[in-house]
Order: structure tokens, then sequence, then C-alpha cells
């Protein structure tokens, strides 16, 4: 197995180079568009330079709180090139919490788990009722990390944890300890089965979807189906879903809008057919 060619989602959409910079510069103008009513940023949940999060606010009082984190294989990119992708939740009513995260190897992953559960917990102070998680990629890991006997969360608010997102997330960490990018992750053995959500417990009582486009690379695929496996034999209410012929980036489009199957399955409330499972 060619574990680089595995993760090498970029390798396979064509022009893949400009899209950080299409991705940041479409999240700018939907800030833009945004009255400062509904766009509240860089609100601190830490002391570092990058334990910060922004939250767009629906038109009304909240349904309850969303939080989408990001991926880039927890060495990449930042809150601000995601915003626009919090549209199809606010438009369902709900706010949005998008978080940054310091990067490797700046920290470990062990340590983003944590600051992750930071950032949720400083979202929750902020916003009542009931909490659905989203992350993409390395953030699909992150997300479903909330969900497993060791979470960063307290009871309290891992309680109000009522379904999670995981689109084309990364479930078992051990493979990337083969590639040429853990000279920044520094996974080790140890470090790897901690973090891998497939081998541990899960213990929040809300539901899981994993997600992942039909023309991602197979490694996404694979983890996609495997998490939902595992924690069904657990007593989780688990699915997995393969939609179209999406790649690793264009399986996000939906988020942006609110009456589609992605933005649907975000709220739980997805009725799926075919590869559903």
């Amino acid at each position: 197995m060619d574990w680089d060619d595995a993760f090498a989602n970029m390798a396979y959409v064509e022009n893949s180079h400009l899209l950080p910079d299409f991705w940041a510069n479409r999240a700018a103008s939907y800030r833009a568009e945004l009255s400062d009513r509904r766009l509240e940023e860089d609100i601190p949940y830490g002391d570092e330079p990058r334990q910060k999060l922004d939250i767009v606010w629906p038109d009304g009082a909240p349904k309850g709180l969303a939080v989408f984190v990001h991926g880039g294989f927890w060495m990449r990119l930042n809150k601000s090139h995601w915003t626009d992708f919090a549209e199809g939740m606010r438009a369902a009513g709900w706010a949005v919490c998008i978080p940054s995260y310091t990067l490797t190897p700046q920290a470990r992953i062990a340590q983003i788990t944590r600051e992750i559960g930071r950032a949720i917990t400083v979202a929750a102070a902020r916003v009542d009722g009931p909490i659905h998680l989203a992350g993409h990629s390395a953030g699909g890991h992150l997300a479903t990390r909330m969900l497993c006997d060791d979470c960063p969360l307290e009871p309290e608010v891992q309680a109000r944890i009522k379904h999670t997102l995981s689109i084309s997330g990364l479930h078992d960490l051990r493979p990337l300890m083969h590639t040429k990018m853990n000279e920044t992750l520094k996974l080790d053995a140890q470090e790897a089965r901690a973090e891998s959500a497939v081998l541990r417990d899960p213990v929040c009582a809300g539901t899981l979807t994993c997600w992942v486009g039909g023309g991602e690379r197979p490694e996404f695929i694979r983890q996609t189906s495997l998490l939902p496996m595992m924690w069904q034999g657990l007593g989780v209410a688990a699915r997995h879903h393969i939609e179209g012929s999406h790649n690793h980036f264009t399986v996000l489009e939906g988020l942006k809008l609110r009456n589609t199957p992605i933005t649907d399955a975000f709220l739980g409330s997805a009725k799926l057919k075919g590869t559903d499972t």
C-alpha cells in the first residue's frame, strides 16, 4: 500500500492548488454580506493565537448550536476559509460555530482534540438547546472524538450532542504513521491508537452519520464505512452514506444551502437511499 497516495486528495482534483485561495475569498465575500448581528468573530476560547471561534447567528432565536470543524490534515487552513458553509444550518435556524485550532507540529493531535472540546464548551455557553457537530476530513476526526469515552467535554455539554456528521472523516489514524506527512503530524503508535475513534468506546447517546463522496480516494470511503460498522455493534445509531461522484472538496458544497441532503444530514433528518446503511 502506498499510503501517501491513499491520502493524496489534492493530487486527484484538477487545479486543486487554487482551492485554498478560492475558499478564503468566497468566505470573505459571505462575511461581508452578513450584518454585525449575524456574525461574531474571533471569540477566544484559550490564550493561544489560533484558539478563536466565530459564530454565525440565525435571523431569530437559535434552535440550537451547530459546530463545523474544518479539515486540512490538522496542519493547514483556519476558520476563515469556511464561513459560507454555515449558511445551510443558519438558514435552518441554528447558530453555527466555526473554530480554528493550533496546527501541527506546534500541537499534537491529542492537544487539538482538547482544544476543540474547549471551543465547543465556550460556544455552548452562548447558545442554548441541542448541539449538532460536523467536521470535514481531519475535522471529522475531531468531531467524532467528542463522542468517545475520553471526551474532553463536561458531561452536561456532551449530553446536549444529539447528532454528529463526519464528512470524509479520518477515524483510524494508524495508517497515517506510514505517510510523509507524519514528519509534521508526529504520530506514534500510542497516540494514533488513542486518537482513533474506531478504537474507542462511544459514550454519547446521539446519532452518527458518516458521509463521503463517491469520487474520493478509496481510503476515505473505507474510513467512512468503518466507524459506523464498529459503533453499531456498541449500540450507537450510526450509518454511512456515499454521495454521488463528489470528490473530497465538492462533497462540502451542499452545506451552503438549506435544502440539500448534506444539510439535512447535519440536521439529523435526512432520509437516504442506496448506499445508506
